[in-house]
């Protein structure tokens, strides 16, 4: 993959050319050219970074620059008057490069990493996934738009995400710089971002997915612990929340049914954790926090208090606790569900 020199304004094509603007660069275009170069049809794709119109016109896609969005055309820009669009109907964030190019592209890119290509559910799956938990902070900090509804000061600050480490990637003003620097420099820049991409989605896919049917069991086979469906089990610890709450979707538990407690082994050692269920899958809030009168209290005095022999502890903020049995765990579980 080459770096095109501006001049001259007419040449012969070796390929594919990619476009997308000179100066300094952001999060969203670095991505947005990494996974353009996933695609087969630009795998050997050179690149030009320009602002003239005349040797964008000469460009096969063009993201981040030239005032337009046409899919037909292969334009892809995001700064023009009158752009709106989003991921889906069910989002807000507006769309910048990244967002654009993953909403035409990222099924297709997923699907190259796929062993069974046939599996709809993982690919639909994956590719929200890989929208809510990657790209759409980039669309968003881009668009200037702020992650919480609230006028208050931030209590600490975070330069560590992505676009910020981009961000940094760019020369200091103190620093020398040129075209040539700025062309180098944003080459490190799309490497960084496509590898934390796909580093994403390897997880996801290898990790994080397959623990998607040992969660459907066990919420289907819940009410068997309690009749309320209100308590799951898991034989082994997995990544569970963000495959309850889309499954609590797809299955439409009422509200009256939703889990409110997990149990699953803490280790090989027999001992088991009681957690409670969060409101959202980023929350601290819990839909129902283990027992005021049992937090902060453990081993003995806990299972005194309780009257649940084998308790270990019950955090502070009652979000989960443990016990020395799996039997005690779910005694555990079952008062607080009284309580």
């Amino acid at each position: 993959m080459s770096m095109l020199s501006e001049t001259p304004a007419k040449r012969q094509k070796s390929g594919k050319v990619i476009g997308t603007h000179s100066g300094t660069f952001h999060a969203d275009e670095a991505l947005a050219v990494h996974l353009i170069r996933r695609l087969p049809e630009y795998k050997d794709a050179d690149l030009v970074r320009t602002r003239d119109s005349s040797k964008l016109d000469e460009c096969d896609i063009v993201v981040d620059v030239g005032g337009v969005y046409d899919d037909e055309k292969k334009r892809y820009d995001h700064h023009q008057r009158g752009f709106t669009e989003t991921f889906s109907p069910a989002h807000k964030t507006k769309l910048s490069s990244a967002g654009l190019i993953y909403k035409h592209y990222g099924q297709q890119l997923i699907k190259q990493e796929m062993k069974d290509t046939s599996d709809q559910t993982m690919l639909d799956v994956l590719y929200k996934k890989l929208y809510e938990n990657f790209v759409e902070a980039l669309d968003a900090i881009d668009n200037g738009i702020s992650q919480y509804d609230t006028d208050s000061n931030a209590k600490y600050s975070s330069r560590t995400d992505l676009s910020s480490r981009v961000a940094h990637l760019n020369p200091s003003w103190n620093e020398p710089f040129n075209d040539n620097i700025l062309d180098q420099k944003f080459e490190i820049a799309s490497a960084l971002a496509g590898s934390e991409f796909y580093g994403a989605l390897g997880r996801a896919m290898n990790s994080w997915y397959p623990a998607r049917s040992m969660v459907e069991e066990a919420v289907k086979s819940r009410k068997t612990h309690d009749p309320s469906g209100k308590l799951i089990v898991f034989d082994s610890f997995g990544p569970w929340k963000e495959h309850l709450y889309l499954l609590e979707d797809e299955l439409q538990i009422p509200e009256e049914e939703k889990p409110l407690y997990v149990l699953y082994p803490e280790d090989s050692g027999g001992k088991w954790r009681i957690q409670a269920v969060p409101v959202s899958s980023d929350s601290f809030s819990s839909r129902k926090p283990l027992p005021e009168a049992w937090r902060g209290i453990r081993d003995q005095a806990l299972s005194d208090l309780s009257g649940i022999p084998g308790c270990v502890f019950v955090h502070a903020a009652g979000f989960i606790g443990g016990n020395e049995t799996k039997e005690g765990a779910l005694q555990m579980a079952s008062k607080a569900l009284a309580m």
